[in-house]
């Protein structure tokens, strides 16, 4: 059995329309969902990059995608993920800085 997804922050590339409040919900509807968190980060003449924060206690990636796909985006990449029992923040070491 593989640990459960707790976070996964996305970034996804959207038509216009639907509008980031309707792509929040329905990714909110997923399972394992417990909240959404979703920035417009950019945004031109047909498509919209957004950044989805999504947490709950066990998490359905293939189910977010398949949501995403429906509202005719993708999931351009996963660019972070929590597995386990807790939700562990990322720390700074040297290499960061």
């Amino acid at each position: 059995m593989s640990p459960s997804i707790r976070r996964l922050v996305l970034d996804v590339m959207k038509p216009q329309d639907p509008n980031i409040l309707e792509l929040a919900d329905v990714v909110g509807d997923c399972p394992g969902v417990d909240g959404v968190n979703a920035v417009l980060v950019e945004t031109d003449r047909e498509v919209q990059n957004c950044k989805l924060t999504i947490e709950g206690d066990d998490i359905d990636a293939d189910a977010l995608e398949e949501a995403v796909t429906d509202l005719g985006g993708t999931v351009h990449s996963i660019d972070q993920v929590v597995c386990g029992e807790r939700l562990v923040e990322q720390i700074e070491t040297p290499q960061d800085q």
